[in-house]
């Protein structure tokens, strides 16, 4: 698969929007713009938009409001509740999955629930939207991809539009048709609980990346041969807030809003994108689901984004005033479908009122439900409401699991190699295996994998660290693991596998980034046995590692590798050398953060794009 554009070329469009001015940026945007997205062809486009027309003139106010009501299937009253209200769209939220957890079992249960939209006088399909931001990761048994800051340490846009593809027929395959991905933030400060959503600390990174995401979920353009709707998520800024904490404000002008966190956008808008989720968090105060400057003004007016807007979960809720003002709000800035997710009566009976009283105007519900049916129709899906069931079976299969082992591989960045302890003999006689993350699946893919937050343990199917090692060596050397690193003394090399738990938004935003106390023991456990001490760290963002890096003879970073962990085993053994650089400017201590390229004083551990190899 070719790169749309190198890297040099990324380059040189990132040098230049840092050189220009405001004016110039927002004539730079406008000029560069193309719409592949809604159609293959303009006749195609302007039967899309000929269909919208007459489906619109026929529907009633209660439909178009149905239209822009999204929730949690874990919240619905009754599934007949989707054709008495006429629901245009159902998610599930992180853990929010049928009884029994399998690819055929979500296909079953994502067809029933169309079953009901089609029920209704105009037919309408459903949307089904989910959260597949490193595959398909809330149903076990399917592949589970590096999240994205490792994914930006590849540098290679090829391999993420081929994952996003994979993802993609896995989503198919359990009867969902939008991905909630690909998140595009620009992560500034590794405080944020979110950092590893994001695919590195700058512009260059968003724009290289993005396109290629979108087109791997979507094809080249939005039609009835894309899989899976895309969704830019979340716009816009919320990789900046002060502290990096969650769903904070960004404090910044308007320029440097531009320059930093709206590249991506402009990316994903060029390669069709066909919906974007709207921050939680603020830009100068300002709740961005209130922000019409920035939602209308300059996402659907400057960017010509022709598809819709989504809240986050329950983001109308954080808005000004009582619940009828803060509906008000959102839609009259902008926001086409709100993912209310839980109260969807309360919901539908407020925006019918606002209408009715003149508060909200009908021009605003038809622009809304415009933008949601032309996608509709844009898909394909109601010609094929139901994805073709031949994908169920491709949900965690030996050739999806190898794209994600090539992910896993190339995203690990090579710190340290003191003495070219790496790559490793896959002949030694004895290797000892240490640290909690070394054999712990759950550990290895992080937060939002099977549930919201994630969890330790045996979460689904794949392959530990450790059994990636034991599966690398020879048959006549020894793996010993020790979680504590104890008895290595007389081994040929110790292993130690260290670095975060499972956590998600909110909960993973932290002020103390070092190593746990466990870690460090197992470490200096493994130093004191005398032996080559090779550290790799598995972690959502860098961490404070100056004391570890000391001890260490080796140092590999493999951020968050998913469920392939013979991709790790693969560079250690030098099937694969190293080929990771650095997403992110590396700490030396929490007094340093945050530290990004580009800093007037700019001395971190580790720079960015640092990486080195065999």
């Amino acid at each position: 698969m070719k790169k749309r554009k190198t890297a040099a070329m990324m380059n040189l469009n990132l040098k230049l929007i840092m050189k220009l001015g405001l004016t110039s940026i927002v004539i730079l945007i406008i000029t560069g713009t193309r719409h592949p997205a809604f159609a293959a062809t303009p006749s195609d486009s302007a039967k899309v938009e000929q269909e919208v027309d007459s489906l619109l003139s026929r529907m009633t106010l209660a439909e178009k409001i149905g239209q822009m009501t999204q929730i949690d299937r874990k919240y619905l009253k009754s599934d007949s509740d989707i054709a008495k209200y006429y629901l245009g769209s159902l998610l599930s939220g992180g853990g929010s999955s049928p009884e029994m957890n399998t690819p055929s079992s979500w296909a079953e249960m994502c067809d029933g629930y169309q079953s009901y939209a089609l029920s209704t006088r105009l037919k309408i399909p459903l949307l089904y939207g989910i959260d597949a931001v490193h595959g398909n990761n809330n149903v076990k048994g399917a592949v589970i991809f590096p999240h994205n800051i490792g994914l930006g340490c590849t540098r290679d846009s090829a391999l993420v539009e081929k994952a996003e593809r994979v993802t993609a027929e896995e989503v198919a395959g359990t009867g969902i048709n939008w991905a909630f991905a690909p998140c595009i933030a620009v992560a500034r400060d590794i405080r944020w609980g979110r950092t590893y959503e994001s695919f590195g600390e700058t512009p260059e990174l968003q724009v290289e990346m993005a396109g290629a995401a979108v087109r791997g979920f979507q094809g080249d353009s939005l039609s009835g041969h894309s899989l899976v709707l895309a969704c830019a998520k979340h716009f816009v800024g919320d990789g900046g807030t002060t502290g990096g904490k969650d769903q904070g404000n960004t404090v910044c002008d308007e320029a440097t809003l531009r320059k930093i966190h709206l590249p991506g956008y402009v990316e994903a808008v060029r390669d069709g994108v066909g919906s974007i989720m709207v921050s939680y968090s603020s830009w100068n105060g300002l709740k961005m689901s209130a922000n019409k400057y920035l939602l209308t003004d300059v996402l659907k007016g400057e960017l010509g984004f022709k598809g819709f807007l989504v809240s986050d979960y329950a983001a109308v809720d954080q808005l000004q005033g009582d619940y009828s003002e803060e509906v008000k709000t959102a839609i009259n800035a902008g926001l086409d479908m709100i993912m209310v997710p839980e109260h969807y009566r309360r919901f539908i009976s407020t925006l019918t009122g606002l209408v009715n009283d003149g508060k909200v105007p009908m021009s605003r519900i038809d622009d809304a439900v415009r933008r949601i049916l032309r996608v509709k129709f844009a898909m394909g899906i109601f010609e094929h409401p139901y994805p073709d069931s031949s994908w169920t079976a491709t949900v965690g299969s030996p050739a999806h699991r190898e794209v994600a082992r090539a992910c896993v591989r190339e995203s690990l960045v090579l710190l340290k190699n003191k003495g070219r302890v790496l790559p490793l003999k896959k002949n030694l006689r004895r290797i000892v295996v240490a640290g909690k993350n070394a054999d712990d699946l759950g550990n290895q893919c992080g937060g939002w994998t099977i549930s919201w937050q994630g969890s330790s343990g045996d979460i689904t199917t794949g392959t530990t660290i450790l059994q990636g090692i034991k599966d690398a060596v020879s048959k006549e050397t020894d793996v010993i693991y020790s979680r504590d690193g104890s008895g290595a003394k007389g081994a040929d090399v110790g292993i130690v596998v260290v670095g975060e738990t499972p956590y998600a938004e909110g909960a993973g935003d932290r002020t103390d980034l070092s190593l746990s106390d466990e870690d460090m023991a197992a470490i200096n456990n493994l130093k004191r046995a005398g032996i080559p001490v090779v550290v790799i760290l598995v972690s959502g963002r860098p961490m404070i590692i100056t004391k570890a890096l000391k001890e260490a003879n080796a140092f590999v970073a493999a951020w968050l590798p998913g469920s392939e962990g013979e991709g790790v085993a693969d560079v250690l053994f030098g099937d694969y050398k190293p080929s990771g650089k650095l997403s992110h400017s590396w700490p030396k201590s929490m007094s340093q953060i945050p530290v990004n390229y580009g800093d007037t004083k700019y001395h971190p551990l580790f720079p960015y794009g640092f990486g080195l190899t065999y």
